[in-house]
């Protein structure tokens, strides 16, 4: 059975990674090829890493409040970079208001604080499945 591949990604200018770091270490114990790209990722370099990598969904981390740019950003950056759309998850502070919309804009999952790392694994296998 194929590894499910994915990429962990901090947008922007955030520069907290302790918990992106934590959900990259459990998705490899879980069976995950993970790539971390590390901080300061703009949405075209995640797109094109993404892309370079050929991996099965992306996770973004943001704990700096600016969700409701970026995330749009990289959705548009990875349908551009690779003709169709890679499963986008975002994990951080995200106020329950604006889950929503991140949902109605393409992102696939989105996990908040509490969220265990084995929810987070599941979600992503399911998501990857269903295709």
């Amino acid at each position: 059975m194929k590894k499910i591949r994915v990429l962990i990604a901090k947008p922007g200018l955030d520069g907290h990674d302790r918990g992106a770091k934590v959900v990259a270490r459990a998705l490899r114990d879980r069976g995950f090829e993970v790539v971390y790209t590390g901080l300061h990722q703009t949405p075209e370099q995640i797109a094109a890493t993404a892309v370079q990598e050929g991996v099965d969904a992306v996770g973004l981390s943001i704990l700096s409040g600016s969700h409701g740019t970026l995330v749009p950003r990289v959705l548009d950056e990875i349908k551009e970079r690779a003709g169709t759309m890679i499963p986008v998850f975002v994990g951080g502070i995200i106020p329950q208001e604006d889950i929503a919309p991140l949902k109605e804009a393409g992102v696939a999952e989105v996990f908040t604080p509490g969220t265990t790392t084995a929810q987070i694994a599941d979600a992503i296998s399911d998501i990857v499945k269903k295709g």
